[in-house]
């Protein structure tokens, strides 16, 4: 990194982004956002960009990005299916069946794994589960059969609503509910602001200081404060100023800002 390097962007070494209301909003990018990234890029700050959404691919995250400007690898994306797929690897034997609740794409990632993903409950020594709109009584009934039975339970992630430009629909962790209250149980978590997606992103980028950037209180900064990580809130989602000030003291943020601007000048 040279000496000319912008003050904040010197004291990390990667940045772990959030991306629906931190980069972009839907297929719209946020402002400043392409100019911070790239400013990151050359200034030798690795990228991450770190979604919960664990119902597309890496792959398809990557074009989004790439045709809103932000020139991405596939290596660049970490997803709660990625890492929900990742838990898997200790908690059963390698080739072991597993019911997947989600779309093909997190069913790819539990392939990749080296697991066989299945969509009964005979035989499922674990369940994984991530948002698909496609979800139904049948698929849920199946996943409770299995946690009953003693099958293992990882949840990509357990956010309660999904923005959408009709407003806030159920998310996944409202689907992880319904099994919960089915079955008593509760699932490991992966996504934020549990810490396993964002420590393996971290890992991914080979980052000893990594910077988490998010625009949600609940998901982000709770996910850095929880991983031990410093945080930058940026205010173009749904945090506010006041939701800051009335947090604790330890569960607040690092640095706060109007958007990513602030990654390529001077706090």
């Amino acid at each position: 990194m040279t000496e000319e390097a912008p003050v904040l962007l010197a004291r990390y070494d990667a940045l772990l982004l959030d991306l629906d209301g931190t980069v972009y909003r839907g297929r719209e990018v946020v402002p400043g956002a392409v100019e911070a990234v790239a400013a990151a890029r050359e200034h030798g700050v690795a990228v991450r960009f770190v979604t919960n959404n664990a119902s597309r691919s890496p792959e398809d995250v990557a074009d989004h990005l790439d045709e809103l400007g932000f020139r991405t690898s596939v290596d660049e994306v970490s997803t709660s299916a990625q890492a929900g797929a990742a838990m898997l690897v200790g908690l059963v034997p390698a080739g072991s069946a597993v019911l997947v609740l989600g779309t093909d794409a997190l069913a790819d990632q539990v392939r990749a794994r080296g697991f066989e993903p299945t969509r009964e409950a005979e035989g499922a020594a674990a369940v994984v589960q991530g948002l698909s709109q496609e979800l139904g009584w049948r698929e849920l009934a199946e996943a409770c059969v299995a946690v009953r039975a003693g099958a293992k339970w990882v949840a990509c992630n357990v956010d309660a609503t999904l923005p959408t430009e009709r407003g806030l629909l159920p998310g996944n962790g409202a689907l992880v509910a319904a099994l919960r209250t089915a079955t008593g149980v509760e699932p490991l978590v992966a996504g934020k602001p549990a810490t396993p997606l964002l420590e393996q992103a971290a890992k991914s980028a080979g980052a000893q200081r990594p910077l988490v950037v998010g625009d949600r209180l609940d998901t982000d900064i709770d996910g850095a404060v929880n991983a031990g990580m410093d945080s930058l809130l940026v205010l173009t989602g749904v945090a506010t100023e006041a939701d800051v000030a009335a947090l604790a003291d330890a569960r607040r943020p690092t640095y706060v800002a109007a958007d990513l601007s602030i990654l390529h000048r001077l706090p």
